[in-house]
């Protein structure tokens, strides 16, 4: 009784002083407040959860392209040098874009591949196709969803670019349908991929950082020089109707397998806010005569920034900003008990000595906490730690290209796992913890910055893998 009084007292008192309780939250014992709940739907009857999943051995990976505009046909050209592929199908609505793409191929020395465009729904011809294993999305954000949920309803293995998927709604319909289908569902982040980004992965995984507890990422890339380049205006009109953050996954992904995310923890608990809207409003008005009014009905944020909290007491940060002139930063950091990684604006690493054996890395004498080590010190830290994957790949990566190579080692490794039986280094499950932030963020937003509860998309599995790993044939 007097718990509920106090609880009362609490949320009378806020209201007196003009503030509010946020909307589908409650409030409960000494002024906590009970965040927003979201639904979680019922796994359907005879489903279970695809952690781990693997598939039989595909020895030729037979390909379909979906979207051939602004990374179509780059993602066409890497799959020219991955051995063991076979691009069947292209598919475009604009003709020219699919001839565009069949000079690729002949331009490699390869067979022209079978056509369609012209159509809105030309796409689900290949789809239809019973000569494709993989189909490869990359439209506009929009269509993401349903060419997957249709692909894997059609028997196919399912990549996409990112952000896979806009709503928990088309989260959790992709989930159902891969669950039910069994077939792969991968979202194409880059990022994960990074030198960086993957060598200071393999530090956590081998403790050179203790213990991991807070994590950092972002998407802060002023695309005021791009706009115009987004078919039909597609993105910069979905910024323009949606509040949040609408494109997570790059800095969530790093973050997130740092964390060991639904392999031995999962996201909690999420809290998002955001500043009002300028420089893109202004752009409206300057570049393209909008007036004023009209302009600054724009529901993005120029900077939206949220906080995740885990079940196991660790934090994540992500930040969105395309608006702003800032210099491009995916905020990539990790922070542990021993140490401490670091890549914008300046790449480095502070590290307590006691996590070195000595051995090949220099100055250890000179290692503490309050400094990057010498640059010296980080190539060899760098060069010591390099991942398999990148020991394996880099060379070829940085030759074909794909930011850096990056894009190049994503594909390499999806069609390297699907020739071998392997789990993906990328699962349902990932895309939808990533892809969340989209509409939850904007749930915290638009009720006052309030807590929002983030769903387990495994159900209840989260805890059945432990620590993220990539998966090797032997």
């Amino acid at each position: 009784m007097q718990k509920s009084l106090f609880a009362f007292a609490i949320l009378l008192a806020s209201l007196l002083l003009g503030g509010c309780t946020p909307k589908g939250t409650t409030t409960a014992g000494r002024g906590t407040v009970e965040p927003i709940q979201v639904p979680v739907p019922v796994r359907p009857a005879g489903q279970g959860d695809v952690i781990g999943l693997t598939a039989p051995k595909i020895e030729t990976v037979r390909v379909g392209f979906i979207g051939l505009g602004m990374r179509g046909p780059g993602a066409v050209s890497r799959f020219t040098h991955i051995p063991g592929t076979r691009i069947v199908a292209l598919c475009d609505i604009h003709e020219e874009r699919v001839e565009n793409a069949q000079k690729i191929l002949e331009n490699a020395g390869l067979p022209r591949a079978a056509a369609y465009s012209g159509s809105e729904d030309a796409w689900k011809e290949l789809c239809q196709r019973d000569d494709i294993d993989l189909v490869y999305i990359a439209t506009d954000w929009k269509k993401h969803a349903k060419m997957m949920i249709y692909a894997m309803e059609q028997g196919k293995h399912v990549a996409c670019e990112v952000p896979a998927a806009m709503t928990l709604d088309e989260i959790w319909a992709i989930i159902d349908t891969a669950e039910r289908t069994r077939k792969h569902a991968m979202q194409l982040e880059n990022c994960v991929y990074d030198f960086f980004e993957l060598t200071t992965l393999n530090m956590a995984q081998q403790g050179l950082f203790g213990e991991i507890l807070h994590a950092e990422g972002a998407y802060i890339h002023d695309l005021g020089a791009f706009w115009d380049y987004y078919e039909g205006d597609w993105r910069l009109q979905y910024n323009k109707e949606f509040r949040g953050d609408v494109y997570a996954t790059h800095g969530m992904g790093p973050a997130a397998q740092a964390l060991d995310i639904h392999r031995g923890d999962k996201m909690n608990i999420l809290v998002s806010m955001d500043t009002k809207p300028v420089n893109i409003p202004e752009y409206l008005i300057e570049k393209r005569g909008m007036d004023r009014d009209s302009a600054y009905q724009f529901a993005n944020g120029q900077h939206t920034m949220t906080m995740i909290s885990t079940e196991k007491g660790k934090t994540i940060q992500i930040q969105h900003d395309v608006a702003s002139p800032r210099p491009y930063s995916r905020m990539y950091q990790l922070s542990g008990t021993k140490g401490f990684a670091n890549k914008y604006p300046i790449e480095g690493y502070a590290l307590d000595a006691s996590s070195l054996k000595g051995g090949e890395i220099p100055n250890l004498e000179n290692l503490n906490a309050h400094s990057f080590v010498p640059k010296e010190t980080k190539e060899a830290l760098m060069e010591t730690y390099k991942h398999r994957i990148h020991r394996e790949l880099e060379e070829k990566a940085r030759e074909v290209g794909g930011h850096g190579g990056m894009d190049f080692i994503m594909d390499y490794r999806l069609v390297y796992c699907l020739q071998n039986g392997l789990p993906l280094d990328m699962d349902v499950y990932d895309l939808a913890e990533w892809c969340s932030l989209a509409e939850l963020s904007r749930i915290s937003i638009e009720n006052n910055n309030a807590p929002v509860a983030v769903p387990d998309f495994t159900r209840g599995n989260w805890n059945k893998v432990q620590g993220y790993r990539h998966a090797f044939a032997e």
